[in-house]
């Protein structure tokens, strides 16, 4: 019956498509702090009394429509002939990503299509003050591999793959469906459209990738500015099919059974089609060389940054394609869309990098520490006299003369100025021969028991030639296991050090005091 009622209601729709009111209401008349129950608010006196004006039930039904590029909601409403007409445009506060559906699941597309909302897509205790669910995926988006959650209408002009309103506007918007379905209205139709399909909308955007994909949602564009009512639609063929009469049952991913169009429909579509044709042609004449530049959502956000002062930070508006966007010759824009994809893969490249940076240092909480020197130290050892058996007390150390300070010597290696007559075998042990042999033995010994170092001054007698510090005199060390001392045989001096060129003559040793000269009594201490 609601078809018949479209058909007889087509041709009449011709004359009056042009006749709409394009009045733009930006504002609304909500106080929000008069606002004591957002469920149950009532739209102010002067909605009520403009649909009066127009021939308006208060609860009659309504229909929901969506331009992304000029970012504007309309509700139209339909008055006691059952034709809708427009009774609010709003200006959309943020909508993300660019033209084009929504494909998956955190693409930042708003989608795009034909979707039914009931009364239980209404969401009053929503964190974006109020918030009516899109319905998406529907099954036109599920048969063509759509998919993604919790794309809503609502409030706090902040988007993420919304439709994003100011809180006054959505207290307005909701008052209005709910009023809608409290009149009997099952659901209400939403049209989520890229632009109006006009002639010179389709011209500029022929270029698009998803322009076969708007060619469909335009035949329901059409139906409804002819007839003024919201076409009915299905699903076959991954297609939207409206207003057709339908011969068997309609698969959304399968072949789509017999459909007809009824004649008045026909006829009304043809007189349609044949204007549009003509202007489409114009537009094509009138954009050659010409494509349409479609701006990122940073590029909206730009023209629109200064509306953000003074407001909290998760107001976000996003401004509008059309402001955005431009009309540019076709070399030109090969160049700067060029330029941009080498930014975005110098972007991904310094991504790449970061990433990797993050998982070496453990996500920034420690640095590779570098690994130790794996070839061996040498390691010196200083060996001295040990001390005497019955010898030493506080008076008796006070006026003894300084034991000598034996020099300093390697851990291993042969004697320093000693001819190397030893040598280590294939296995690593020496093998004792020659005339070093004792020494070794004894420096050995005396490197196994660390006693303390005393030291002496080293006197230099200037003037003579080839001067050399005084040999260091150096006690015999003292075997700890049979208490006798060890040959100083192979004990070295420090000329031979410095001769060898093995071990300088070790900084750390004191001068020793001249042979013949006592200290002085005021000095012992």
């Amino acid at each position: 019956m609601r078809l018949t009622h479209i058909l007889a209601a087509a041709v009449m729709g011709l004359f009056l498509a042009g006749c709409t009111t394009e009045e733009v209401v930006d504002s609304v008349d909500v106080d929000l702090k008069k606002v004591t129950s957002k469920t149950n608010y009532e739209l102010s006196g002067k909605i009520v009394q403009k649909m009066q004006a127009m021939s308006m039930a208060k609860t009659s039904p309504i229909m929901l429509r969506i331009f992304k590029e000029e970012g504007a909601l309309e509700v139209w409403k339909a008055n006691t002939s059952n034709r809708f007409e427009k009774l609010r445009e709003y200006k959309i506060c943020a909508w993300s990503g660019k033209l084009g559906p929504k494909v998956k699941e955190g693409d930042r597309q708003a989608p795009e299509g034909y979707y039914p909302l009931a009364p239980g897509q209404l969401n009053p205790n929503s964190s974006y003050y109020l918030a009516i669910n899109t319905g998406f995926p529907n099954q036109f988006d599920r048969a063509n591999g759509r998919f993604g959650t919790n794309l809503m209408i609502h409030g706090a002009c902040s988007s993420s793959g919304c439709y994003s309103m100011t809180d006054e506007q959505m207290q307005e918007i909701f008052a209005l469906a709910r009023d809608a379905f409290k009149g009997g209205q099952s659901t209400i139709q939403l049209q989520a459209l890229p632009f109006r399909m006009t002639a010179e909308n389709m011209a500029r955007h022929r270029n698009s990738p998803h322009y076969d994909f708007w060619k469909n949602l335009k035949e329901g564009y059409d139906q409804f500015e002819i007839t003024k009512r919201p076409p009915e639609f299905a699903i076959c063929d991954r297609k939207y099919v409206f207003n057709k009469s339908v011969a068997g049952k309609m698969n959304p991913t399968g072949q789509c059974p017999a459909l007809s169009t009824p004649p008045s429909m026909e006829m009304a579509l043809a007189s349609y089609n044949k204007k549009y044709d003509e202007d489409y042609a114009k537009a094509l004449k009138k954009l050659d060389g010409l494509v349409w530049y479609e701006p990122s959502e940073a590029e909206r956000k730009a023209v629109v940054a200064k509306q953000r002062a003074g407001r909290e930070l998760a107001y976000a508006p996003t401004g509008t394609s059309l402001d955005a966007g431009k009309l540019m010759k076709v070399a030109d824009l090969e160049k700067q869309e060029a330029h941009r994809a080498e930014l975005e893969e110098a972007k991904k490249a310094i991504e790449i990098q970061t990433a990797a940076l993050e998982k070496s240092t453990r996500n920034g909480k420690s640095v590779p520490i570098p690994q130790e020197n794996p070839l061996p130290r040498p390691v010196a050892q200083i060996a001295t006299a040990a001390p005497v058996p019955g010898q030493g007390g506080f008076w008796g150390n006070l006026f003894k003369k300084p034991a000598p300070v034996a020099a300093v010597q390697p851990a291993s290696g042969p004697l320093l100025g000693e001819p190397q007559t030893a040598s280590a075998d294939t296995t690593g042990q020496s093998l004792a021969s020659g005339p070093g042999a004792a020494a070794r033995a004894g420096r050995e010994t005396t490197a196994a028991v660390p006693v303390n170092v005393e030291t002496r001054k080293v006197s230099v007698k200037p003037g003579h030639k080839g001067a050399q510090p005084t040999a260091v005199s150096q006690a015999a060390p003292v075997d700890q296991t049979t208490g006798a001392q060890v040959s100083a045989a192979g004990a070295h001096t420090a000329e031979g050090a410095q001769a060898a060129g093995e071990m300088p003559v070790p900084q750390a040793l004191a001068e020793q005091q001249p042979e013949g000269k006592k200290k002085p009594f005021w000095k012992l201490w």
